[in-house]
């Protein structure tokens, strides 16, 4: 039997949070069709890799680990897994214990009953569970680009998201890719559906970005974004004649 669905999952530095993640990805995986579960260390320099082998071995024997050699960012980790990737549809999260993987059966059931063209989904938090700093930092950058970019999308940043691999393999690679998806899948008219998902405060250890570097970065991608749209000019219908 094919495999329908791939997770993947990004992490640096995780390594206290590899075992619990991958305990609930293991529950969830008997309400899903038949999935795959692919794991990309992007240069971590603690026990992250040491951890998945051990999760591997103990909690999720269907667990994938690919590494990068050194850091390469969260997009290039994330693009590792989907070329890696069996599956049909791609299912995206953070490794850090703050999403609920059990989100993902009502993620993918309604990507699958899209139908044609197949959609974005995106796991809305609507109530984060983070410092102030965070939540106000996080509403200004999905504030800035929902109003520039037009994509639709409340938490466009969100890392819960169902996507159809050959759709995602279409957009060309740049670190920040990830945040923008709403926007890029929607210029290849992938129609975008928002689920309300469960966010929880990180497990262990601290985000690997402050919101100055995030605001900063930020920025730059968003005038990137916005300037690979306008260049963006796709047919409607294609006729051979």
């Amino acid at each position: 039997m094919d495999i329908q669905l791939s997770i993947v999952v990004a992490v640096l530095n995780e390594a206290e949070n590899i075992l619990p993640v991958c305990g609930e990805l293991a529950s969830v995986l008997r309400s899903l069709p038949r999935t795959e579960v692919v794991f990309v260390d992007d240069g971590s320099t603690d026990r992250t890799v040491s951890s998945l082998e051990e999760a591997r071995a103990t909690v999720l024997p269907q667990l994938r680990i690919l590494s990068h050699d050194r850091r390469l960012g969260k997009s290039a980790a994330l693009r590792t897994g989907i070329e890696a990737a069996n599956g049909h549809w791609i299912a995206t999260l953070d490794g850090d214990g703050q999403d609920n993987p059990a989100a993902l059966i009502d993620m993918l059931r309604q990507a699958q009953n899209a139908g044609l063209p197949e959609p974005l989904v995106v796991g809305v938090r609507l109530k984060r569970n983070d410092r102030l700093s965070r939540r106000l930092a996080t509403r200004f950058a999905n504030g800035l680009r929902r109003r520039l970019l037009r994509d639709g999308c409340p938490d466009t940043g969100a890392p819960m998201k169902i996507f159809a691999r050959q759709a995602f393999l279409r957009l060309p690679q740049f670190e920040g890719l990830h945040r923008f998806l709403p926007a890029l899948l929607g210029a290849y008219d992938a129609p975008l559906i928002c689920v309300e998902t469960k966010h929880r405060a990180r497990l262990h250890g601290q985000s690997k970005y402050t919101n100055f570097n995030r605001a900063l970065v930020g920025i730059r991608d968003l005038l990137g974004v916005m300037w690979l749209l306008s260049r963006t000019h796709l047919p409607r219908h294609v006729t051979e004649r």
